[in-house]
């Protein structure tokens, strides 16, 4: 008798696990659009709060773990704390053996768990943990292949895959170890920016849920893949983003302003930012605000850098803002702050990102810019292009006797030149710079042979474009090498889009 009592309640036991099993979902409902939302606008506590109710209220939607991840992702990236990124680094298996459980015949099962590999891939690229970065990558690429190919007309794919196709070939040959690696990864700008643009219009005729992501995330290839600084402004500008009720709104579109010579437009954005106590601390965008005001050459631009200072937690940035700080200082005229500042560059923060080696490089040669050289680059990183060029027309090459301060005199007056639409003239100043500095350990020539590289691109001299941006690669200055290696290869990524000028 027990026998069979034993064998009915085994085999109820195992009917229920099989329908349970089959039970599970993956659904975008509203109250996940709500958590998402939440999530993605920083209202973390709010957004938890969403999930953990819909785990109750909707307990076989699995979608829920993919939007859940959103918010340790945000945590680390914006935090940057090694420590926390620790502590929550084990929800990723937990997340990802949940979703598992979900129906394979769902366009949604492939997609979500590539997407929670690639949020993590992201985090540890702030932490130097490129191998498992690169594994990540690797397996979400596979995942979203496959996925593309099962469900064609499943938009959601795209969305990743597209960003992941435009950046493969663009990867500095310092990081290329790690294609070889893993194996398997190609694409090209071309086929990324139109994989985006197919999602974009998806979601302008359908209810998508990441339509603003996809945007984002296309104006970012537009600014620093395609060469397209005015569209990707465009792009963002035109999104409708809530830069008053979403912090990441106002970092993507003040970013993007900042970046094609908008500070002023940049600073007017960040000026409407939410600090309400609901939202995450972003404290990056004091350090931005800061930036936005020193390139005005603002005299109180030392508050909000300052700021970031005295509250940021994290890993980087932290040697870059001493050194703008003592920028601010030296522009004007405090040239003891600035030297104090420069100390503390050299010993506090890290070296994980290009421009703080750049801060700590200038640190410890311990030579203090030239501040009319200092002003003129701030002025043209802000956009005001003609005051940097009266600025730099007061001046004369032939005042400046060492090589880095004739250099940095030409080259940025080409920059101006190039800013103004001067051609030529830009041209002259930075072939001047390339012969005079080919060799010598700062960035100035090899910025000027990408800038020519793009020129040429521009005016459809594509052998010019070629050789400019292959003697951007060969050039191995001390300072913003892995960022300007990049571009250059992204040129090269779009003149083989083009099939031209590549005999």
């Amino acid at each position: 008798m027990n026998f069979f009592k034993n064998l009915f309640l085994l085999v109820s036991f195992l009917l229920f696990t099989i329908h349970a099993k089959a039970e599970y979902y993956f659904e975008y409902s509203p109250l996940i659009t709500e958590a998402y939302e939440k999530i993605i606008s920083l209202q973390i506590d709010e957004g938890r709060v969403l999930v953990d109710s819909i785990k109750k209220v909707e307990p076989n939607n699995l979608s829920v773990y993919h939007i859940e991840n959103y918010l340790d992702f945000f945590r680390i990236f914006i935090n940057e704390e090694f420590e926390e990124f620790e502590n929550l680094e084990g929800n990723k298996n937990k997340r990802l053996q949940k979703i598992k459980q979900g129906p394979k015949d769902s366009p949604y099962y492939l997609f979500s768990q590539a997407e929670i590999q690639l949020q993590w891939a992201i985090t540890r690229l702030k932490f130097e943990e490129y191998f498992q970065a690169f594994t990540e990558v690797n397996r979400a690429y596979k995942q979203l292949e496959i996925n593309l190919e099962r469900f064609p007309h499943f938009k959601g794919s795209l969305k990743s895959l597209g960003i992941i196709h435009a950046i493969v070939g663009t990867i500095p040959d310092n990081y290329r170890w790690g294609l070889k690696l893993i194996g398997g990864m190609e694409g090209t700008i071309a086929l990324g920016k139109l994989e985006l643009e197919e999602v974009i219009e998806y979601s302008q005729q359908n209810n998508f849920i990441f339509e603003k992501e996809t945007i984002v995330s296309y104006a970012f290839l537009l600014l620093h893949l395609d060469n397209q600084s005015d569209l990707a402004w465009k792009t963002i500008s035109e999104a409708k983003l809530d830069i008053k009720k979403n912090p990441l709104a106002c970092f993507a579109t003040a970013n993007i302003a900042m970046r094609t010579g908008r500070s002023a437009e940049a600073l007017k954005i960040l000026q409407q930012r939410p600090r309400e106590a609901q939202y995450l601390s972003f404290y990056y965008l004091d350090l931005l605000q800061g930036y936005a005001m020193l390139y005005a050459l603002d005299p109180i631009a030392d508050e909000y850098i300052e700021s970031y200072l005295n509250n940021y937690r994290g890993v980087n940035l932290i040697k870059d803002a001493y050194q703008k700080l003592a920028w601010h200082y030296l522009i004007h005229g405090n040239t003891l702050a600035y030297k104090n500042n420069m100390r503390l560059c050299q010993i506090r923060g890290n070296t994980l990102v290009d421009s703080d080696k750049s801060a700590m490089k200038e640190a410890s040669k311990e030579v203090i810019p030239d501040p009319i050289l200092l002003s003129a680059r701030l002025l043209f990183d802000g956009g005001y292009y003609d005051k940097a060029e009266k600025l730099l027309e007061g001046q004369s090459i032939n005042q400046y006797t060492d090589e880095k301060n004739r250099l940095e005199y030409a080259y940025r007056l080409g920059r101006i030149n190039h800013a103004q639409k001067n051609i030529p003239k830009a041209l002259n100043n930075y072939k001047f710079t390339i012969a005079v500095g080919i060799n010598s350990p700062y960035f100035f020539s090899c910025n000027a042979a990408l800038q020519c590289g793009l020129i040429y691109e521009g005016l459809k001299d594509y052998p010019e474009a070629k050789r400019y941006y292959q003697l951007c690669i060969d050039m191995d200055p001390d300072e913003y090498r892995t960022s300007l290696h990049q571009k250059a290869k992204a040129g090269m990524n779009r003149l083989a889009d083009k099939g031209m000028g590549m005999e």
